[in-house]
């Protein structure tokens, strides 16, 4: 299990900031009604229910409880399971579609959750993620926090940001693949300190680096952080730059 995802509120920080993701997920993938459909990493449904909406029968796997239990109550009709997005608990070729945002990027072993990610597809199905890149805010809010916080083993995250790394990952698995550059567009917070705030209060990854500093640590840590919400604050926005992903099973 996963508990640094269930400390602060991640599935209000889902809903009120991150909410546009899963629609433009499941809209490039094509998610049709009646297809079958897997969201890898899913948190508490940020595109597992837009896929539901669609018509699809879907199924949802994250490795915190917390996060799932969320999404069940938002959602009931969709299947919530528990598992791991490098050993996915189902058989090959199960799913029409197999969707990650910002999710199966977390994992540690990128290549071992790329080739999961292409078994439970079918044949000529889709493979769709939403990945955070390397550069821009979200690049920095990654090497800010990596600086304070515990070493951490394994290749970086925002590595799934990247194009060659994602052709790298997925190989000879696809007949094709396409990538789309494109930013989230937020616009929620009224200021710098109140991004600031409430990332520190809400966001699981966050509050687990302040827990884990000492007193001038995280005194330290608030003026950088404060510092990095000012330098990306743009007129009202903050911009979250991410890589889409879409590619057909072979």
């Amino acid at each position: 299990m996963d508990t640094v995802w269930a400390l602060g509120d991640y599935p209000t920080l889902a809903r009120e900031v991150l909410a546009g993701l899963g629609p433009r997920l499941v809209d490039a993938c094509g998610v049709a009604a009646g297809e079958r459909v897997l969201d890898v990493g899913a948190g508490p449904g940020t595109t597992a229910i837009p896929a539901a909406r669609a018509g699809a029968r879907v199924v949802a796997v994250d490795l915190t409880p917390e996060l799932l239990d969320a999404g069940r109550q938002r959602a009931p009709e969709i299947d919530w399971v528990l598992a791991d997005a490098e050993n996915l608990p189902f058989p090959d070729g199960d799913f029409d579609v197999v969707l990650s945002s910002i999710g199966a990027m977390f994992a540690p072993d990128q290549r071992r959750t790329a080739a999961e990610l292409l078994r439970v597809c079918r044949p000529g199905g889709r493979v769709g993620m939403i990945n955070w890149t390397p550069d821009g805010s979200i690049g920095d809010f990654f090497d800010l926090f990596g600086r304070y916080g515990p070493p951490v083993d394994g290749p970086e995250p925002t590595l799934w940001g990247t194009e060659d790394h994602v052709r790298a990952m997925f190989g000879d698995g696809v007949d094709e693949l396409t990538v789309t550059h494109d930013r989230l567009v937020v616009d929620r917070f009224a200021s710098p300190l109140e991004y600031r705030d409430y990332y520190r209060e809400m966001f699981g990854p966050v509050v687990a680096v302040y827990d884990y500093l000492d007193d001038a640590g995280r005194a330290a840590l608030d003026r950088d952080f404060l510092a990095y919400a000012e330098r990306f604050f743009d007129d009202g926005r903050y911009y979250y730059e991410y890589l889409l992903v879409v590619a057909t099973r072979r």
